[in-house]
């Protein structure tokens, strides 16, 4: 499996969590288990589209196509 990295454009803005969880779709209802560098990202991302940073949010859907793209697919999509 590959080992998964924080995106360089994340650095210092985003706390990694202890632990992951199930993230359900919040339109279709579909959930994904995701660990803790994934739902770290994808908060910081749901915050990015909250607050229309188009730049950030292109940058954690790249890293969700790379690193997860079941995820992606599931949440994201």
């Amino acid at each position: 499996m590959k080992t998964q990295k924080l995106p360089k454009q994340y650095e210092g803005k985003i706390k990694i969590y202890d632990e992951g969880a199930v993230v359900r779709n919040r339109f279709g209802g579909a959930s994904v288990e995701l660990n803790a560098l994934e739902l770290s990202i994808y908060d910081y991302l749901m915050g990015c589209e909250m607050l229309e940073n188009w730049k950030g949010m292109r940058i954690g859907l790249d890293w969700f196509i790379q690193n997860n793209s079941k995820a992606y697919s599931v949440l994201l999509d």
